[in-house]
């Protein structure tokens, strides 16, 4: 029987994943199979579908994530296009349980479908946040175009630059991404040290940029951890049409970032 057979709550969320995936196509932020989703799904399912059988055997992770045990994620499939993860998701998604240790997981799902190559950097942030009791249930990697060209200039690197820069942009940009970016400096994609470089920022910020490589953000539904990026990339734009148009845009004042911080109560 299938995983999301009368699950209501279940079929919406992979609806938003689907949602997601599509403007993620749409946008040019996932070419060929780049960027992928991971989604705890745990509090969505029954005692049935927690407990279902393995499809296969267990595959060892290479650091365990003992505040996952017994934990199930929605997450998207290795070398799977984003487009087709948008028209048919659960043929381009895997389910996985976490073992009781966190030592491994199993696929539980319809199928066999395995989980992206990055998912042991997606556990481990979500291994990091639930140990820090944070509600936040997804990770969402992606390959935003104009984010990315900034990171090109060493300038906007600094602690905070690019940050404060986009929201100084637009009001929007202030009120959606409260927390601003932390910046990575580059590291090999799909390595631990990658992932070990992220975590030391996600207590800080709710999106991180990888310099040269992508964007990366945390929260508790897929539709606003997109819409942090999506709110961002709008930001550069601004910034970047400025640019082509031969100024430097003036961007809102220190004064007016704070009087929109205490006026929406942000951090």
């Amino acid at each position: 029987m299938s995983i999301l057979n009368g699950n209501e709550r279940l079929g919406r969320t992979v609806g938003d994943v689907a949602e997601v995936a599509g403007y993620l196509w749409q946008r040019g932020w996932a070419e060929r199979n780049g960027g992928n989703i991971s989604v705890n799904i745990t509090d969505l399912l029954g005692e049935r579908d927690l407990t279902r059988p393995a499809l296969a055997g267990q595959v060892a992770l290479g650091r365990p994530v003992p505040a996952l045990g017994g934990q199930v994620f929605l997450v998207t499939g290795t070398n799977r296009r984003m487009r087709y993860v948008s028209s048919d998701p659960m043929e381009h998604m895997a389910v996985i349980r976490v073992m009781p240790d966190g030592g491994a997981y199993e696929i539980i799902a319809d199928r066999i479908v395995k989980p992206t190559s990055e998912l042991a950097s997606h556990l481990l942030m979500h291994d990091h946040l639930r140990r820090q009791g944070k509600h936040n249930t997804v990770v969402l990697h992606t390959h935003p175009t104009d984010l990315i060209a900034m990171t090109h200039n060493p300038k906007f690197l600094g602690r905070d630059v690019m940050g404060t820069l986009l929201w100084s942009m637009i009001p929007e940009t202030r009120i959606v991404v409260p927390r601003g970016i932390g910046i990575v400096p580059y590291a090999l994609t799909g390595t631990v040290r990658l992932a070990d470089e992220t975590i030391k920022l996600l207590d800080d910020y709710d999106v991180i940029m990888w310099e040269k490589h992508g964007c990366l953000a945390v929260g508790e539904d897929v539709i606003e951890t997109f819409d942090m990026i999506d709110t961002l990339s709008k930001s550069a734009q601004i910034y970047i049409q400025a640019r082509m148009m031969g100024f430097e845009p003036s961007g809102l004042t220190d004064a007016q970032l704070d009087e929109i911080r205490v006026a929406f109560q942000l951090p």
